[in-house]
């Protein structure tokens, strides 16, 4: 159970309605699985074309996981007719991301009325052992109201 409470009680349906508008999340194939109040899963099935040189997952697509879940975990949090946006990311390699999947957890640490303080953690499935801890990442959103 989360220890947040949603400030809109329709923000999984918000969140569905703006992963339509995500066009470089759906080229990566990657997907949100899990949404409550204050957190998020997300899985991305490992293909060739996320590779860099060696084989492993891309820095950069591991990245953008980590970023993903930890934005969509602020916006569970987001007032209606809020946007979110990444203000900050730092993110911290620990093992190539070799295997099947790649599945990101995003949590809220504090939620601001502008600010809200995010951690992501970016794990590597691989057939029959255990998924493997590659990135951890912190990140800061900014909520604020569309002009118009």
């Amino acid at each position: 159970m989360s220890a947040f409470v949603a400030r809109n009680p329709d923000f999984r349906a918000v969140i569905r309605e703006k992963m339509t508008r995500q066009h470089f999340l759906h080229l990566i194939d990657f997907d949100l699985t899990d949404l409550e109040p204050g957190r998020v899963v997300g899985r991305l099935p490992l293909q060739a074309k996320h590779q860099q040189q060696a084989g492993f997952a891309h820095g950069g697509l591991v990245a953008t996981v980590a970023d993903s879940v930890a934005g969509f975990a602020a916006v569970t949090l987001a007032a209606p007719g809020e946007q979110v946006v990444t203000v900050e990311l730092k993110i911290s390699y620990l093992h190539p991301g070799i295997g099947t999947a790649l599945r990101g957890v995003g949590t809220v640490l504090k939620a601001g009325n502008t600010l809200t303080f995010t951690e992501a953690e970016v794990w590597c499935e691989r057939d029959g052992q255990p998924a493997l801890l590659i990135a951890k990442a912190s990140a800061t959103m900014m909520a604020f109201r569309p002009p118009g």
